[in-house]
């Protein structure tokens, strides 16, 4: 299991029409995806127009290729693409320890 960041900047009057796409998009989309494990959806306290999407996946070809070249991803960039106010950050992690 790998666990995608997604960090996302969308205007601040943008901040809970973006919540709201970013809710839609995961649950008539992303999770509907093979590989798809769970996700957490956190909206910054001190940023108004910060958002980090958290996605568990069973690998990183899960979502790189399953999702990202799926026709899919296109319904996902047409839901939440359009709010953005800068390029997104992307990253895959690996589980280290937890309690």
């Amino acid at each position: 299991m790998i666990t995608e960041l997604a960090d996302f900047s969308v205007a601040p009057e943008n901040h809970e029409a973006f919540g709201d796409a970013l809710a839609k998009g995961v649950s008539t989309v992303l999770s509907k995806s093979e590989g798809y494990l769970g996700h957490e959806i956190l909206s910054s306290q001190e940023t108004r127009g910060r958002w980090v999407l958290l996605v568990r996946w069973t690998n990183t070809e899960a979502h790189t290729v399953g999702f990202r070249q799926s026709a899919a991803f296109a319904d996902w960039r047409a839901i939440i693409g359009p709010f953005f106010a800068k390029a997104l950050y992307v990253e895959h992690f690996d589980l280290s320890h937890s309690s």
